[in-house]
């Protein structure tokens, strides 16, 4: 083992010689500098820099329970399910009974009469749950309530999510 002692020895003792304070600090920069140069080409998850871009418009987006048209839903959303906005999902069916809502359309500035149906014959989708009381009355009042299961009425009552139709415009308040 004693040549592997003076073996380091004579290696440390020459690079100490031969290497300086400065020498080894003009080595560090160098690779600070060269890694910052080299670092931004590496792959980053950038999704920090999407959480401060411009917020989208959620009211325009009707797979987002913030849409317009969802301001009395409490539900699955089909969008997010296979169906549309006003049509269920294959395999499935639309509830024979339904709620009505009225919701305010902020790009025309007008309230319409929203037809709130629950898809029937699935099971639950599962993606983008819904729940907004706006206007619910309690549960004795089953039209305007919609914590029910609105399948009651179908042959097959397993619920799997909910379209909002409009129906119509709502009566504005006249003038007084």
């Amino acid at each position: 083992m004693k040549w592997f002692d003076s073996f380091f020895e004579q290696k440390t003792r020459m690079a100490a010689q031969g290497i300086s304070r400065r020498s080894a600090l003009s080595r560090i920069g160098r690779a600070v500098v060269g890694a910052a140069l080299i670092l931004p080409i590496l792959p980053f998850d950038r999704v920090a820099r999407e959480a401060h871009a411009a917020p989208k418009d959620k009211r325009n987006d009707d797979t987002a329970c913030e849409y317009w048209r969802y301001c009395a839903l409490d539900g699955w959303l089909c969008t997010c399910c296979g169906g549309t906005i006003s049509s269920c999902p294959p395999g499935t069916e639309v509830s024979k009974v339904t709620w009505v809502g009225t919701c305010h359309n902020p790009n025309d500035g007008r309230d319409y009469l929203i037809s709130y149906n629950d898809c029937c014959g699935a099971t639950s989708c599962g993606r983008c749950l819904c729940n907004f009381n706006e206007g619910e009355r309690p549960g004795y009042r089953m039209g305007v309530h919609n914590d029910v299961n609105w399948c009651m009425a179908n042959s097959n009552n397993s619920y799997h999510c909910t379209v909002a139709a409009v129906v119509g415009t709502a009566e504005s308040p006249r003038a007084r």
